[in-house]
């Protein structure tokens, strides 16, 4: 049963609570304003501090929740640790290329920094290791050694 009170002039969401907690809506409404609450009010749910106390009450007194038992661990979700990575901890290094020759340089080797997206560029003129390492140490040098 459905009884009218209060007035209009209460926050939204105190209709809505009403209505969940005791079937008020309020006085006054046309057939559309009660037609569009009615419609709306569907999609909201009774959250109060003592949520938690009707729901174990509510499953205490469920025969199904009864029979059902104790959640057992290997039905939990994991748990997976969060990675904590700061500026400049975590780079992806790729070499791009071999381009047409500019300057006598056919490559570019990239850094780009994870975390902040930012970039370092180089163009070389060949991909060997010996070009990499000497990026890495002026890398390093200004930003300090990734961590991962």
């Amino acid at each position: 049963m459905v009884t009218s009170r209060g007035t209009s002039d209460t926050p939204w969401f105190a209709d809505f609570a009403n209505y969940h907690a005791g079937n008020f809506i309020v006085n006054g409404m046309w057939t559309q304003q009660k037609n569009k609450f009615f419609k709306d009010v569907k999609h909201y749910f009774w959250d109060h501090p003592f949520l938690f106390k009707d729901a174990h009450e509510l499953v205490k007194h469920c025969d199904s929740c009864q029979r059902q038992g104790k959640i057992s661990q290997r039905d939990e979700m994991p748990q997976n640790a969060i990675q904590i990575c700061e500026i400049f901890d975590v780079w992806g290094i790729d070499f791009m290329g071999p381009f047409p020759s500019s300057r006598g340089n056919k490559y570019i080797l990239v850094a780009v920094d994870y975390l902040s997206k930012w970039i370092e560029a180089k163009a070389l003129p060949t991909n060997d290791a010996c070009v990499v390492c000497k990026f890495l140490k002026s890398l390093f040098a200004r930003f300090g050694a990734p961590r991962a």
